[in-house]
């Protein structure tokens, strides 16, 4: 059972609970008792970060609110916190966790937020040794908040661990049409609305570059269409969505060149799930935004029909494409919905692709890379919502130069340049089949991880969900 983030006016009494405090008010809390003012003054001068009190019929946590050079790194040492504090709530069994921040800046969502994405594990195909979290519960009881706030974020949490599933999902339980069947059930449970194209339907839209990725496959390709229109949309031309849905990757023909390299290519439909996960948070929270999200899905497999390296393909908007490497795959399917994208005359596109392992040598697992064509304004107010959830983004730049490096002698283009700067020519080539404002994420680095990285955990981390939805409610408000 999912966890449940609830708000209150109060704390009940014998209630365990965590109070949030500065560290120079620790021993002025009115909630203690003066012997416990006393031991929690001295835990303090000892620098502790954590304190615990047993009242036997209940306990008391005292966090102390860390300091921060800025207020969005202030916010993510308390989620950081948080993640702290659930690992004691575990030793404790305890099963309902009321927080009370006592900072009085409503720092108690920050700490519920660390919380809440640390109580996450992936179980769901272990027979053995299951052991779930015993934490069922957070209630938010802090007057600086509402409860309608608390109410959006637990929509929003409660669909990045959502999304962590399906990222987590091996190839074996999740091909693309799964995936479409996946994507119907979110939206059900939201409230938008969900298309899944089938093959022949792909092939009468003569999709090019998914066609081909899906040749050497056993399984059907998908397009997803998804869409939140309320009747109340503030905005007049639609926000689209773009995902990369490779439900597994072996680089086809091109095969990944190292023998673990392709263990974890089930993750890389995390792009698609990120599309799903913020329809989900929009329409749950009822932002008044027309969205739509456009999903093109299949595996790559190097069977029998596989499309070989230099053959040319025909992309959805008649331009021909050179296929000099099968793994560069994912900008071949991204490039179809990104042309499909432009019958909706948006006002902005965002695709979202664990594109290049480029990008994750550029700049790690810390940051994901934007690059992009929608101007310093969007692009300022995606970095500052990247910074509001300490989801960082990186941009890199798209100078004309580099399109050379994508000059073919046979086609229109190829699929990769050179050696040098993988992640941009990528993006170099998405960008050929875009006419309107768009940025590109190359989350590679920060949609999965092979070690726990605190709140983010192990495994999918539901990258980009949070930073997308306050974006899109910064614009609704």
């Amino acid at each position: 059972m999912p966890t449940q983030l609830k708000y209150d006016t109060s704390s009940a009494k014998n209630t365990d609970l965590a109070l949030l405090v500065e560290a120079g008010k620790a021993a002025q809390l009115p909630e203690l008792q003066p012997e416990e003012q006393a031991y929690v003054q001295q835990q303090v001068d000892q620098e502790a970060k954590l304190i615990l009190l047993n009242r036997y019929s209940h306990r008391v946590y005292v966090v102390v609110a860390p300091e921060a050079k800025t207020e969005s790194l202030r916010k993510e040492a308390i989620r950081q916190a948080g993640h702290a504090l659930l690992k004691q709530l575990k030793s404790d069994k305890v099963a309902h966790i009321t927080l009370l921040d006592k900072t009085g800046t409503g720092a108690s969502l920050y700490l519920a937020e660390g919380i809440y994405l640390s109580n996450y594990t992936y179980l769901k195909h272990k027979t053995k040794d299951t052991k779930p979290s015993p934490l069922q519960s957070i209630t938010v009881a802090d007057a600086q908040v509402t409860e309608q706030q608390v109410q959006e974020l637990a929509h929003v949490l409660e669909v990045v661990l959502k999304i962590r599933d399906l990222v987590n999902e091996p190839h074996s339980h999740q091909t693309a049409t799964q995936l479409g069947e996946q994507f119907v059930e979110l939206g059900n449970e939201a409230g938008f609305k969900t298309e899944v194209l089938d093959e022949l339907q792909i092939q009468s839209l003569k999709m090019g570059g998914l066609l081909a990725v899906n040749q050497g496959s056993e399984e059907p390709a998908t397009f997803t269409i998804m869409e939140w229109k309320p009747e109340n949309a503030t905005n007049t031309q639609p926000y689209v969505l773009v995902g990369k849905g490779v439900v597994y990757d072996t680089g086809g023909l091109s095969l990944k060149p190292t023998p673990n390299s392709m263990d974890y290519m089930k993750s890389d439909m995390a792009g698609a799930a990120a599309v799903a996960g913020i329809l989900y948070a929009v329409a749950k929270n009822k932002l008044p935004l027309h969205v739509i999200g456009l999903v093109p899905a299949t595996d790559n497999r190097p069977g029998g029909q596989a499309v070989a390296p230099g053959d040319v393909i025909t992309m959805f908007n008649g331009m021909t494409v050179e296929v000099l490497n099968t793994d560069a795959e994912g900008r071949l399917i991204l490039a179809d919905a990104l042309c499909f994208a432009k019958k909706y005359n948006p006002a902005l596109v965002l695709d979202f692709a664990t594109l290049t392992g480029a990008a994750l040598r550029a700049i790690g697992k810390e940051a994901s890379v934007v690059m992009g064509t929608a101007g310093d304004e969007v692009m300022g107010a995606l970095k500052k919502a990247g910074e509001e959830v300490h989801e960082r983004l990186v941009e890199f730049p798209l100078w004309d130069e580099y399109k050379k490096q994508l000059e073919s002698d046979v086609a229109d283009l190829k699929n990769i340049g050179g050696v040098d700067a993988g992640a941009i020519t990528a993006g170099k080539f998405l960008e050929v089949f875009t006419s309107y404002p768009w940025v590109h994420f190359d989350i590679a680095g920060t949609a999965y991880l092979l070690s726990e990285d605190s709140y983010r955990g192990k495994l999918a981390t539901g990258t980009c969900v949070r930073l997308v939805y306050n974006y899109l409610s910064a614009l609704a408000r």
